[in-house]
């Protein structure tokens, strides 16, 4: 794997903008203007939901202004003169609508790996990618080109943590991914479904009554795998864990049982807050 990346790192720096093309990069990169017939989807690209309003928006921009930034390409493997889009589809699209017949590129020598590897992290920089659309862009590296979490986690700049537990939301119903994709949830109202037989139903709600991220952690701490209902925990006492955590400056859990026993759990991150946790019990 390690040959295939060679040298990738700093060729991403340069097409992003963040540093001047090497010298040594020059066979492997040069500008061109082409036909935009001639040049047709990445296959590797990740993306797949593309805002209708903002495709109108950059149309128009590109109708006052033109691309200011080349499309990155790579050759088509099958058709000679014709390009495969690494990244920049978006602009593309736009530039058809614009009424453009050519459009400047970037062409780059990749390998497919390479390609999939830009078509993300071009993304991700950018924002651009759904949690279902970046999970699946994590899956493809794994299976088809055989990166573990770690490797994946470097070529991003994300923990290991980001990776597998963006990976686990492809586990959800496909009604929750659904939302996902849509924009209806949020990744981190949807992670704590993972695993609950009753997510769909659970996502229905989060939606419905807006909960937060970390209203649904707490609702469904001790739901996993039941079927009881979502409307029956007790809000008060979501409302006095948010109150103690505001007034100690600390992450609090409360933990409710059935029959209104339980217990309260203080978390601390260092020597610090531990003295301050104890000083406030041992107060007279």
């Amino acid at each position: 794997m390690s040959g295939k990346k060679k040298g990738l790192g700093r060729g991403l720096s340069a097409l992003f903008g963040d540093e001047k093309p090497q010298t040594k990069s020059q066979d492997t990169k040069r500008s061109n203007t082409v036909l935009i017939s001639d040049l047709s989807r990445n296959p590797y690209q990740p993306r797949q939901h593309f805002s209708e309003e903002k495709l109108e928006e950059l149309a128009k921009s590109i109708k006052k202004n033109g691309i200011i930034q080349p499309i990155a390409v790579r050759p088509n493997k099958i058709e000679n003169g014709k390009y495969e889009i690494v990244a920049g589809e978006r602009r593309w699209m736009a530039a058809q609508r614009a009424g453009l017949h050519e459009i400047p590129v970037t062409i780059l020598d990749l390998s497919d790996v390479e390609s999939l590897e830009v078509a993300i992290v071009e993304n991700i920089q950018r924002d651009d990618l759904n949690p279902i659309e970046e999970a699946r862009g994590y899956k493809r590296l794994n299976e088809e080109f055989k990166y573990d979490h770690e490797s994946i986690s470097k070529l991003m700049s994300k923990s290991r943590s980001h990776i597998s537990n963006t990976l686990r939301l492809l586990t959800l119903p496909k009604d929750v991914v659904a939302m996902l994709e849509e924009g209806t949830l949020s990744s981190g109202q949807a992670r704590p479904l993972i695993g609950l037989s009753n997510a769909s139903s659970i996502a229905e709600e989060i939606v419905s009554k807006n909960y937060s991220a970390r209203k649904v952690e707490y609702l469904t701490r001790n739901k996993k795998n039941t079927d009881k209902s979502f409307k029956k925990i007790d809000t008060d006492i979501l409302k006095a864990q948010e109150k103690i955590e505001k007034n100690l400056g600390l992450k609090v859990i409360v933990t409710n049982k059935k029959n209104n026993s339980g217990k309260i759990t203080i978390q601390y991150k260092d020597l610090d807050q531990f003295q301050l946790i104890s000083n406030l019990l041992t107060k007279n």
